[in-house]
């Protein structure tokens, strides 16, 4: 028998109802009163914003430190709670999901920019279970539609709380706990896989990383340190006047380095160091040389002011080589962004032009050799995770009702 038989004949029959969120759960919000002071000597552990962005299910290993009284009165994350960001860049990415699937010995808090979910006692959803539901193709989809603003995305409560949530089996809690179990563990099963390939190229990535560090290494005295604001222009991208259009000359690059459409117009030169998500998401180089481009609004734009002083690649490998540092910059307790001013002010060593060359050519070559020897796994992991995302959305998609019977 196929799987795909099996997880069809797994659902057949199966009585699901769709209730409105508001029916069936409590919303609680994260810390309040808390100051920038509160987050820098914390007592108490919260979970962070990123924390729920990056996992399906919260990772008890990156808890944050806050400091909370004995006297206040916040609300306590607990096993089984979903727990959503309140607001992001983009539509598609506002209210991501993660699970409270661990059940904390001690009191957990959530951030401020984030709210939770906890259902009544006779609603039977194991967070296991909901992990993968609200992660799925048509919930995101309706979640995002509960979203709205202009340059920043927030979820709206009200309309937050009528979307419709399937009950497997509501009648018969054993059944819907045994089909709930049973779809979590295939789902693991492909979660699982493509773990190990991701652990794989991970420790492909910090080989090269620990050379290119290694490469890096100034001893004191051996070159001079500048300010990034002195040396390079930083400038924000920019949303995109002209409609995004298949036909326009320019790629359009948001929140990466990969074209996510065509622009008419340009904002940016080649050959440019970039910070996906304002320095969010690490650094990226658009190695485009004379080709412009545009640059969108998730993006710090970094660019040599003279490139007889700084190259723009050995620019890149030396920030890439201080990836933790600048995400220690972010702002704390908040959506993880990187403030232009401390940006400007962080100090890189600057050798001659001609050993930045140098550099830049052995790096090259290695980066090259170790994307040879990676190019099947990211394909492989591509794969299966595509394949873990069709199961997915296969296992949950439950006749939903129509709007009429759902009145």
């Amino acid at each position: 028998m196929s799987k795909l038989t099996y997880m069809e004949k797994l659902l057949e029959g199966v009585e699901v109802e769709w209730k409105p969120l508001a029916d069936i759960a409590d919303i609680y919000g994260g810390l309040t009163g808390k100051s920038k002071a509160d987050f820098e000597s914390g007592n108490a552990k919260y979970i962070s914003y990123k924390n729920i962005f990056n996992n399906i299910d919260v990772d008890p290993g990156q808890l944050e430190l806050v400091k909370v009284s004995e006297n206040e009165r916040q609300h306590k994350v607990r096993y089984g709670d979903i727990l959503f960001t309140g607001s992001s860049e983009i539509a598609v990415e506002a209210g991501m999901s993660s699970a409270v699937t661990s059940d904390f010995k001690e009191p957990v808090y959530l951030n401020s920019f984030s709210f939770g979910v906890r259902f009544n006692d006779d609603v039977k959803l194991m967070p296991e279970f909901s992990k993968y539901l609200f992660r799925s193709r048509f919930m995101r989809a309706d979640i995002a539609k509960s979203a709205s603003g202009v340059t920043r995305f927030n979820v709206s409560k009200a309309r937050f709380k009528k979307i419709l949530v399937p009950i497997p089996c509501p009648d018969n809690p054993e059944k819907s706990l045994a089909i709930q179990a049973e779809i979590v563990r295939i789902l693991d099963a492909f979660t699982a896989m493509t773990a190990e390939l991701t652990a794989e190229l991970n420790m492909r990535k910090k080989q090269y990383n620990y050379y290119r560090d290694q490469l890096l290494s100034f001893e004191e005295g051996d070159v001079e340190w500048k300010a990034l604001g002195k040396i390079a222009e930083i400038n924000t991208g920019q949303k995109p006047s002209e409609i995004l259009d298949t036909e326009a000359e320019f790629d359009y690059i948001n929140a990466g380095t990969t074209r996510s459409g065509y622009c008419a117009l340009s904002n940016c030169e080649g050959n440019t160091v970039t910070t996906p998500s304002r320095g969010q998401g690490g650094i990226g180089f658009v190695g485009y040389q004379n080709k412009s481009f545009w640059l969108g609004p998730l993006c710090y734009k970094i660019r040599s002011i003279d490139n007889k002083v700084l190259i723009n690649k050995y620019l890149f490998y030396i920030l890439q080589s201080k990836n933790q540092l600048l995400l220690g910059l972010k702002k704390e307790g908040g959506v993880p962004a990187v403030n232009k001013s401390d940006l400007a002010k962080l100090e890189v060593p600057v050798p001659s032009v001609t050993e930045q060359e140098r550099i830049v050519k052995i790096l090259d070559k290695f980066d090259t050799l170790t994307t040879s020897i990676q190019e099947g796994l990211p394909r492989e992991i591509e794969l299966r995770q595509k394949q873990y995302e069709y199961y997915r959305d296969l296992l949950l998609s439950f006749p939903k009702p129509h709007s009429d019977e759902a009145a």
